[in-house]
């Protein structure tokens, strides 16, 4: 599990150049409901990376020691999603639905390119 500490790792360091440039874009730009729905459906798709490597490491932890019963916390990033499209609804002239669901995403999509370059790399 090691290497998913590597991955959110590497993905914590993305987000914060994410958050940067949304950070950016907020502030020089006519389109601040975008970039604010961007960064906060990013935190939210961070969280939901971070609960997705802990219940690994407990669903690893669980299937080593071959007692007990683990799941992947699906509902909890699932909550999680629906709590920051809440947001984004509730609080509309601030935040961009479309842009804050496209934010859920980035981690992940971040997720397979970084995998994609890894086994590129790999096989070099």
């Amino acid at each position: 599990m090691l290497e998913m500490q590597r991955i959110f790792t590497t993905q914590k360091k993305y987000m914060l150049f994410l958050l940067a440039a949304c950070a950016l874009g907020w502030g020089l730009t006519p389109y601040s409901t975008i970039f604010a729905g961007i960064a906060l459906g990013s935190l939210f798709g961070l969280y939901n990376f971070w609960i997705l490597t802990r219940r690994m490491e407990k669903f690893d932890r669980v299937l080593k020691e071959g007692n007990g019963r683990a799941g992947l916390g699906t509902a909890m990033r699932f909550a999680s999603g629906v709590a920051a499209v809440a947001l984004a609804m509730t609080f509309s002239s601030y935040f961009h639905l479309i842009a804050t669901v496209v934010g859920l995403m980035i981690p992940y999509v971040l997720l397979v390119v970084e995998r994609i370059i890894f086994h590129a790399k790999k096989h070099d």
